[in-house]
């Protein structure tokens, strides 16, 4: 892109004006980068946010853009042949190494399509709409030329014409590389008999066919229902691999919950097509009844007996660690008398709460001026779990009633954050900073969702990197004015942030938890809502305060600690390491496993850890602090232990398709009532399913073991009863 952010940003504005959408592209690339932008619909308002350096201008295509596609032609064969098979339109656009390598129509309803070489495998054209993007100028190309800008008027078609012509198109240019072959149509291996219906009429029957088996449901045998599709397509239909990747990615895709990829959904076809099958090739494609192939059973053509779920990792269930152990309440010296005083206030007493506010407190007297051996600060990302009522405004107000009291008032940020350029200029201002926020809840549920709330994604993205950059210097936007440009050396972000259980259970998707941020975190859940006591208001005790007074003092850098600061090593014992290492070995081990949910939680585990052990040593001895075992055994204890009890709540409600939600929902409910429940328990429990929804998931449960029923007597009529299984 032009290094001039007014030709970016009015770029973006003029296509923003036109209707269409645009993205941000990294400088010098072709794909985007931001995660979630096939969802991302930026305003007039959100365009310098994203336009405001260098950087490319993608257009999202198809629905978004009102139905703006693009025929992209991949080959100088393609380029060559487009003018006599596309109809004319008034836009195109390329680069000089690729001129008119971009032919842009306005198609409701069309859908994506790709046409590869069946011999080299390599794209001849792509026929792009929904769920895709172009990159277009006055972007930059990879190899350094300028993208035209797309300024004509794209000509309107008809989607079924216009995804003709295009095919029409990719088949002459294999018929021009490799003579007569037919990539498109379906491969026939033995020669036809008098009644064998035409390759049109199998791929229509083909069609059909994938039209009425039953789509692939995560949890409840969704690997077999596609492994039986794809074979019905090869074997039974008798269609090459490609033509049956084809209609699998267009027919039969959309119904899975979740989608397949096309590199999944090819593995299967590929599997398909190599191993032997009992029933002959063809047996679909040559039956008399074609209308009746929608019943047909798939078990009678896999290699191996269908099965509803077929087990994986993700199937293996978390251990639930319970309630945090008392042991890990106790820390010495300054934590310990914050939570004292927090007992003496509270109308509610939630010592969790209470451990939460004042570790907190402390990372942040401590920021900027201590760090361990090994680099790590005081900074911390704390959530509690705590629904209305229960208490936990105690632990905030005490953070914000001793700062002040001891003149430190600076030390705490804003109560809420607007945007990622409030946040950047809050922490330029005071680099040590606590941010205590209420109702974090509605946050945590833009994780991988920008559509949901923009500002609060980028304020997430801003506080992910603000969290790595303790030990090194942050780095804000790139304006031209570089007045505007923010560098902040070592800054200490610390969150104090609550939300109801609910909320946080919500947030636990598939992409949140593979998200970086949910890794970061250290969640604390209260318990039962504990009885309410009559507290009168009290000051914090003068020992508290003299102890953060004695922080704001504390300079081990001279004047400059301020601007580039020097913080204090605090030393390590050799037993604290030994303690940390078996904690690394513990995280290693889980990260083998292929979920990449898991591997994402596990990989900071160890990190936590180091930066409580450190809180541990401030707090128990502000002027010589050290990480000795007893440090460490906390710090490591109380990381693995929320973060398994994380790990498990994500088992319990993180789901992989609607059906799974509903089975894990069944399970909870199973759970709650003690492991045993009556046919018209279970019936009230679920009644937000219908009948047979209720029965689909009781079947699949019993079938993968997880439940069993039974039928006892009564003193009259005999009732159905389901009972968990380990």
């Amino acid at each position: 892109m032009s290094d001039s952010p007014s030709t970016l940003l009015g770029a973006a504005r003029l296509y923003l004006s036109r209707g269409y959408a645009v993205i941000p592209v990294p400088a010098g690339k072709k794909v985007p980068v931001l995660k979630g932008w096939t969802d991302l619909r930026l305003s007039e308002r959100d365009l310098p946010l994203h336009f405001n350096g260098t950087g490319n201008i993608g257009v999202l295509l198809g629905e978004p853009s009102g139905w703006l596609v693009d025929v992209d032609l991949d080959c100088e064969e393609a380029i060559s042949l487009a003018p006599q098979f596309l109809p004319p339109t008034g836009a195109m656009t390329g680069r000089p190494g690729k001129p008119a390598s971009h032919w842009w129509y306005v198609c409701e309803g069309a859908k994506t399509r790709k046409h590869q070489d069946p011999v080299s495998k390599k794209m001849i054209v792509e026929f792009r709409s929904t769920g895709a993007q172009t990159v277009i100028g006055p972007s930059i190309h990879p190899s350094g030329e300028r993208y035209d800008p797309l300024d004509g008027d794209p000509a309107v078609a008809d989607a079924a014409e216009l995804a003709a012509c295009v095919a029409a198109l990719a088949e002459a240019v294999i018929k021009a590389r490799h003579g007569d072959l037919p990539p498109l149509r379906p491969t026939l291996t033995s020669a036809p008999a008098t009644d064998t219906p035409s390759p049109d009429a199998v791929l229509r029957r083909a069609e059909a066919y994938l039209d009425r088996i039953p789509a692939a449901i995560s949890g409840s045998g969704g690997h077999s229902q596609t492994y039986a599709a794809a074979t019905a397509m090869v074997h039974g239909f008798g269609l090459d691999p490609d033509t049956a990747l084809r209609l699998l990615v267009d027919r039969y895709n959309p119904r899975c919950e979740p989608p397949w990829t096309e590199k999944e959904l090819r593995h299967k076809v590929n599997d398909a097509a190599s191993k032997p099958h009992d029933k002959p090739r063809g047996w679909l494609r040559d039956a008399e009844k074609p209308e009746d192939l929608g019943g047909v059973d798939l078990s009678g053509f896999m290699t191996t007996p269908a099965v509803l779920v077929e087990p994986t990792e993700r199937d293996e269930a978390p251990a639930d660690p319970g309630a945090l152990p008392d042991r890990f309440l106790e820390v010495p010296g300054f934590v310990a008398d914050v939570m004292a005083h927090n007992q003496d206030t509270a109308h509610r007493w939630q010592p969790m709460l209470a451990l939460a506010g004042a570790v907190c407190l402390q990372a942040v007297l401590a920021g900027r001026k201590v760090r361990d051996e090994r680099g790590n600060r005081t900074n911390l990302y704390v959530v509690c779990l705590a629904g209305s009522g229960s208490g936990k405004d105690n632990a905030r107000m005490i953070n914000k009633s001793v700062l002040f009291k001891a003149g430190l008032n600076e030390l705490e940020g804003q109560e809420d954050l607007a945007s990622d350029a409030g946040l950047v200029t809050a922490v330029e201002a005071q680099p040590a900073v606590l941010f205590q926020i209420d109702e974090f809840g509605r946050w945590l549920r833009t994780i991988g969702d920008p559509k949901k709330a923009p500002h609060l994604f980028n304020v997430i993205s801003t506080l992910m990197k603000m969290y790595s950059s303790a030990r090194s210097v942050f780095k804000g936007k790139a304006y031209a004015d570089a007045k505007r440009n923010k560098v902040i050396d070592q800054p200490c972000v610390s969150l104090l942030a609550t939300t109801a259980p609910e909320h946080f259970k919500q947030a636990l998707t598939p992409d949140a938890m593979s998200d970086g941020f949910m890794a970061r975190l250290i969640v604390f859940e209260t318990g039962e809502m504990p009885p309410r006591v009559w507290q009168p208001e009290k000051d914090p005790p003068q020992a508290i305060v003299d102890a953060a007074r004695w922080w704001g003092e504390f300079n081990p850098a001279g004047n400059l600690g301020r601007e580039h600061p020097k913080p204090m090593i605090v030393p390590t014992t050799d037993d604290a390491r030994a303690v940390f290492n078996r904690l690394a070995v513990k995280a290693d081990t889980e990260m083998e496993r292929p979920r990449e949910d898991v591997r994402s939680i596990w990989a900071r585990v160890e990190e936590k850890a180091c930066r409580l052990a450190l809180i541990y040593a401030c707090s128990r001895n502000r002027e010589k602090p050290v990480i000795d075992a007893v440090a460490a055994e906390w710090a490591c204890g109380l990381s693995e232990h929320l973060t398994r009890r994380v790990l498990y709540l994500a088992h319990e409600y993180v789901s992989q398709g609607e059906f799974d939600a509903k089975q894990k929902a069944v399970l909870r409910a199973m759970r709650t009532a003690g492991g045993r429940m009556t046919r018209s328990q279970m019936c009230r429990v679920t009644q937000h399913l219908t009948q047979r929804e209720r029965d689909e998931v009781i079947e699949n449960l019993k079938e993968t073991g997880r439940l069993k029923e039974a039928v006892e007597p009564t003193a009259g009529r005999s009732r159905r009863v389901y009972e968990l299984l380990p």
